[in-house]
């Protein structure tokens, strides 16, 4: 039971920190945080992620060229160039370490307003740190696991970031549905996505890319587009309300449109 409980809670404050803070914030900078708020999530970012710590510059370099050249022979990760879900993610993780180690060159239009920490870079990213990471999950797994099977959950937990990226990059460029047309194979996972927090709705996401909410039908619940509301009121974040509502309104109006064309046809 303890390691089943570990599982369900590391998998969702990870894919809570990657959505919200590598994601919405560090990619496509959907709300604006103190440079304060930002080292603490930079923090929390590491402590979920552990041995898969991903930098949130390099995360966010490396979705920039996604959605800039999505389906095409320079984006990062695309199925439609990798042999399988394996493969995708060893590619992924090949770009993401040359983009970390300075070895692609990346155009300054996709450089701007970027999460930048250096000297915590340095504490986080090495090779060392993820080693201690995984002798922790290893130990904890050996002490509490009560079933073999449990054991099989080990290798999801050391990599748990590049998992939730593959999931989403592999599974939603392949199956699913799509509200709207766009110029890619983006589609929306699931039809209520509890699995991944929102992330699952990556056609809705491809079109509106800064919308803070995932969602558009009534079905599709975004939770984290909710947590943002509330960290708003907080003053943790700070939306800008006539950018929000502009966004918003085009995805109803794109949505509606769409629905009578399918009719139609």
């Amino acid at each position: 039971m303890a390691i089943l409980i570990f599982f369900i809670a590391h998998w969702y404050l990870s894919l809570f920190c990657q959505t919200f803070f590598l994601h919405r914030y560090a990619a496509h900078g959907a709300f604006q945080m103190s440079r304060g708020w930002e080292k603490f999530f930079y923090i929390l970012t590491f402590i979920t992620q552990g041995s898969s710590y991903m930098s949130p510059r390099t995360y966010a370099l490396l979705h920039r060229l996604h959605h800039a050249y999505t389906d095409t022979e320079d984006d990062p990760h695309s199925p439609m160039f990798s042999k399988n879900f394996w493969h995708l993610m060893n590619q992924t993780r090949i770009k993401y370490a040359d983009i970390f180690n300075g070895k692609t060159v990346i155009e300054e239009k996709f450089t701007k307003n970027l999460p930048d920490w250096p000297a915590f870079e340095k504490i986080a990213h090495p090779w060392f740190v993820r080693l201690i990471w995984i002798a922790i999950y290893v130990a904890f797994y050996v002490v509490f696991a009560t079933a073999w099977w449990q054991f099989l959950l080990l290798p999801i937990t050391i990599m748990i970031g590049p998992v939730h990226g593959a999931v989403i990059n592999w599974f939603a460029h392949k199956y699913g549905t799509t509200n709207f047309e766009v110029s890619n194979t983006s589609k929306n996972l699931f039809y209520i996505d509890v699995l991944m927090l929102g992330e699952a709705y990556h056609n809705n996401h491809h079109k509106f890319p800064s919308s803070i909410n995932f969602g558009v039908k009534k079905n599709e619940i975004d939770p984290i587009y909710f947590t943002i509301l509330f960290l708003n009121k907080l003053g943790v974040i700070r939306l800008n309300k006539v950018e929000r509502r502009t966004i918003e309104n085009e995805k109803a109006t794109v949505y509606l449109n769409e629905r009578r064309l399918r009719k139609i046809s």
